[in-house]
């Protein structure tokens, strides 16, 4: 038994709180949420897990963090340093990591740095752009309880999705419940500008109403109007 594993179950043994996991796949590879995520302490669960697990996670955070003797650390710890200029940028390097064979779990914490802002897509994007699975991670404080619950497979349809992880965390709280943020992506609600509830229009409709076949251009006889003799 290695060192971080004999770590984390003596730091579960101790701790007020309880490990409830599912089974994540054992391919190796795919993506864990961390929700809800309202503490740092969210970090210590996160190693808490990955260790008594025994997997090999990865996790993003901004660049500035890996800077000085500090990088090395969260280098260590499973940290990918990431430049917010260029998302598009980190996507291309997953993609490039998963495609060379590289075997990991990446841990993404989706809440928006507003309280109430919703979720960021990156996760979503990330899973659609590599083919990986996303398990649900998660922290209650009601129950004290933190682990990995099912795994989903995304559709590419938002709204479908995301309905299937708002019912998962629905109940759960994240060290402070008033913090947390609902789960809701932007492209759930973004509406398609090609659309239109209205029918296409018929190319040969006019606003004029069709001629009256019968219609002329005299007006209708008077059936009260009698004819007067012409006078001598």
């Amino acid at each position: 038994m290695g060192v971080r594993r004999t770590t984390a179950l003596a730091y579960w043994r101790v701790s007020r709180w309880k490990l409830v996991t599912e089974r994540v796949p054992r391919d190796g590879v795919g993506i864990i949420l961390g929700a809800p995520h309202t503490s740092a302490w969210d970090f210590a669960l996160m190693l808490g897990i990955a260790w008594e697990q025994q997997l090999t996670f990865r996790w993003l955070g901004k660049h500035t963090l890996f800077g000085g003797v500090a990088g090395p650390l969260m280098r260590a710890l499973g940290g990918i340093p990431v430049d917010r200029r260029n998302p598009a940028g980190l996507v291309d390097d997953l993609v490039a990591r998963a495609r060379s064979g590289e075997r990991f779990y990446l841990v993404v914490t989706p809440e928006g740095t507003r309280h109430g802002s919703g979720w960021k897509s990156g996760f979503y994007r990330i899973a659609r752009s590599t083919g990986w699975s996303v398990t649900l991670g998660y922290v209650d404080r009601t129950t004290r309880t933190a682990g990995l619950g099912p795994t989903v497979e995304l559709t590419g349809d938002p709204r479908a999705d995301m309905d299937v992880i708002r019912a998962f965390y629905a109940d759960k709280s994240g060290f402070h419940p008033e913090l947390r943020t609902e789960p809701r992506l932007a492209a759930e609600t973004t509406p398609d500008p090609t659309a239109t509830d209205e029918p296409a229009p018929d190319p040969t409709a006019t606003d004029e109403p069709a001629p009256d076949p019968t219609a002329t251009d005299e007006p209708a006889p008077d059936p009260t109007a009698t004819v007067e003799p012409a006078s001598e």
